[in-house]
């Protein structure tokens, strides 16, 4: 089978080195890709946002199978357009994209599928968000309603910061405070069958003990000892089976990944949010631990026969992921600069450590900055101590100049803080 993968960050590259490995994928594509990618798919250029385009070229390759990774063009039809040109596609509709895309959609069909979430409102003039700030008190959550690449969520004791960020957005939907740790759990599924991947945790402040501001994900790790054991199967029976079957019912079945961010509260599991598509940090340490061939599982979803698909089979492994950041991010990030340290990864410290990149492109012989996020370190171990140790050691080789990550990634499930 050939595979198209549409995208070019750290979770493609992650779902290409999965798709790699895999024997019954005969050629593996991606595009746009990056520079770390294209050592393992053969990179092709496109606008991911142009359905159309995605469609032809697909046909050119003569895929059996589409894999469409970021959320922007899921929610841009892009999945649509595959689908329409009869090629099997991993992605949900438009429609069902707006899951992601729109934080009071999402609430809607959480309301009418009955699944706990925080409860909150929608505002779109100043006198509704003073009356919703008022109403919860703080801390104050604030979420532009549509897509903002992970960074549209505010959460403050700052009543002012709080306004400042609603006013800012066409439209927001300004909610309770969960407390408790927060859990991320993909699913695959068909729009009928739902198949959830294991758990992981990520990290989206940009500073260590989580301080700074909000990012796409500054690292992520799994399994989670500290979880209950009954918690996938609760929240499959909570939250992403009733979801499916919603919007199934709405006549817009979700057929894809989807990924349920929660928080485990006092009182019971609470959605955060809904995504259309895997997750980024988490990505890279769910599938480090998948052991069984991701191209079929993927197919099966597309085509509607996930009911056949046998249970997924893991490695015991703990997977850890150290995100790489350049200078300023989450602000303007600056780019460009050379990228050194990789070839000593690989030499060094695989294969249970390697690198995946994000924000990155080749320059003749060298490797630059091209993005806020620019490498995610992976590393797998026995145990997360051993993952974590093996992840920082690989991130200790990178050199990029004024580049920034954590410290703290998974140090308080190992046992170290």
């Amino acid at each position: 089978m050939k595979v198209l993968v549409i995208g070019g960050g750290a979770r493609e590259h992650a779902l290409c080195r999965s798709l790699s490995l895999d024997p019954d994928v005969s050629a593996l594509y991606c595009a746009p890709g990056n520079a770390g990618i294209a050592e393992v798919a053969e990179l092709r250029p496109v606008d991911a946002l142009d359905g159309e385009a995605v469609a032809a070229l697909a046909t050119e390759l003569g895929a059996g199978l589409v894999v469409v990774g970021p959320e922007a063009p899921l929610v841009a039809g892009v999945a649509d357009a595959v689908r329409a040109a009869g090629i099997p596609v991993f992605g949900p509709s438009a429609e069902a994209a707006q899951l992601e895309g729109s934080k009071a959609f999402a609430k809607d069909v959480m309301a009418a599928a009955g699944v706990p979430t925080a409860r909150s409102y929608v505002c779109t003039t100043p006198e509704e968000v003073d009356a919703a700030l008022d109403a919860f008190g703080a801390p104050y959550v604030v979420k532009d309603d549509g897509l903002a690449a992970g960074k549209g969520v505010v959460v403050t004791e700052d009543l002012e910061a709080a306004r400042a960020h609603a006013l800012a957005c066409d439209r927001v939907v300004i909610e309770e405070y969960l407390d408790g740790p927060e859990v991320s759990l993909f699913a695959i599924t068909d729009g009928v069958t739902v198949v959830p991947l294991q758990p992981a945790q990520d990290f989206k402040r940009a500073l260590d003990d989580d301080q700074g501001p909000n990012t796409g994900g500054m690292g992520a790790y799994s399994p989670l000892p500290w979880a209950d054991p009954k918690l996938v199967d609760e929240v499959m029976e909570l939250v992403l089976q009733p979801t499916v079957d919603e919007l199934r019912r709405r006549g817009t079945p979700f057929s894809g990944l989807l990924y349920a961010g929660l928080a485990i509260t006092g009182r019971g599991t609470r959605v955060i949010e809904f995504n259309a598509r895997f997750g980024d940090p988490e990505t890279q340490v769910v599938l480090a631990r998948l052991r069984t061939p991701l191209a079929g599982v993927l197919l099966n979803a597309a085509k509607g026969t996930l009911a056949d698909e046998p249970p997924l089979v893991w490695h015991e492994d703990a997977a850890v992921t150290v995100v790489i950041a350049s200078h300023n991010y989450p602000d303007t990030p600056r780019t460009g600069d050379p990228i050194e340290g990789l070839a000593e990864v690989a030499a060094k410290d695989a294969p249970d450590a390697y690198v995946l990149h994000a924000g990155t492109r080749r320059e003749g012989d060298a490797v630059v900055s091209a993005g806020g996020r620019v490498l995610s370190v992976t590393a797998t171990g026995s145990d997360l101590a051993q993952a974590r140790e093996k992840a920082y050691t690989a991130v200790g080789r990178i050199r990029l100049d004024g580049s920034q990550h954590r410290t703290d990634i998974a140090a308080k499930a190992a046992g170290l803080r």
